[in-house]
């Protein structure tokens, strides 16, 4: 298996099939900055890619899963009781009443 050089954006899988993003590289620090699926990020050194045993995938159809939040994630427990269509400000325009 080839080594993959690591490209901002670009997916890659782990041997257990875990998937993350590249989403930043230091190249004075020699750090690559990575994103799981769920949302963790994960700094490696340019130095031990090499040892990751990876191997790049397409993105995953819903590449979604590490940004997406319920109402209660970003607005605390008393805001999440508010009339419908404050939590998506789409969903209030779209109104006809």
């Amino acid at each position: 298996m080839a080594v993959e050089y690591p490209l901002i954006g670009s997916w890659y899988r782990h041997p257990n099939g875990s998937l993350f993003e590249v989403v930043a590289m230091d190249e004075e620090d020699g750090t690559v900055e990575l994103q799981h699926f769920d949302g963790t990020l994960d700094e490696v050194d340019m130095e031990a890619w090499p040892a990751l045993l990876i191997e790049s995938v397409d993105a995953p159809e819903d590449w979604t899963g590490s940004v997406d939040m319920d109402p209660e994630d970003f607005l605390g427990k008393e805001q999440a009781d508010l009339p419908p269509g404050w939590h998506d400000p789409l969903e209030f325009l779209d109104r006809t009443d």
